[in-house]
């Protein structure tokens, strides 16, 4: 096809699809090449699909990646019009598949983050609740309680021995001697003992004067 019979077939697309055709960068642009056999159209065109020059690569869409997945789709088509002109349903079904593939993957992408979104979302709720009840873990919780209370029994019995023991050992060490004892009138003579500094000294007669 010449230029002018490019001109002419975007004119007509233009005007089949004037919200659909556009020259926004932001939109992918595919160029399918068209070769007519001489026996067209009860032979089937030739088909080849590119980019222009310099075109920015669009996230959706990669025409060297998905140029054989777009061919392969205009495959059944071309089967079905055999014998008719075609163009122009070649054009529709490529611009459907395209717009198919990219809509796949952008509901891949939202999918993605929307699992992420509700990941986070089911972390943060789990930080407000409590574990559940039930008889595994009721039981669990018990052993664990039960336990506490026998260590807690266990160290105040160890506290109590730890204080008697503290207790007799001071008892001891204060140890009357026998001086006290004989003033105290704790003890007589035989509790003294002998090598006592502070013993009484003994007493054998005792003289009462009237």
């Amino acid at each position: 096809m010449g230029r002018e019979d490019q001109v002419e077939e975007r004119e007509v697309l233009d005007s089949i699809f004037p919200e659909e055709i556009t020259e926004e960068s932001e939109q992918p642009i595919i160029c399918l090449d068209i070769t007519y056999p001489e026996e067209y159209p009860d032979v089937a065109p030739q088909l080849s699909i590119s980019s222009p020059p310099n075109a920015p690569k669009h996230s959706r869409l990669d025409i060297q990646e998905d140029r054989e997945q777009l061919l392969e789709a205009l495959q059944p088509i071309i089967e079905e019009n055999m014998g008719m002109a075609m163009v122009f349903t070649l054009v529709s079904a490529l611009k459907e598949s395209a717009e198919s593939l990219m809509s796949e993957r952008a509901n891949a992408v939202e999918a993605e983050r929307e699992q992420v979104r509700a990941e986070a979302e089911e972390e943060e709720n789990r930080k407000f609740q409590g574990t559940p009840v039930n008889r595994e873990t009721f039981l669990e919780w018990n052993a664990r309680f039960q336990q506490e209370i026998r260590d807690e029994e266990q160290r105040e019995r160890e506290e109590k021995e730890a204080e008697d023991k503290k207790k007799k050992s001071g008892a001891q060490e204060k140890k009357l001697t026998g001086r006290q004892l004989w003033e105290q009138g704790l003890a007589g003579r035989a509790d003294y003992d002998e090598g006592d500094e502070d013993a009484m000294p003994a007493v054998d007669k005792l003289k009462v004067s009237a």
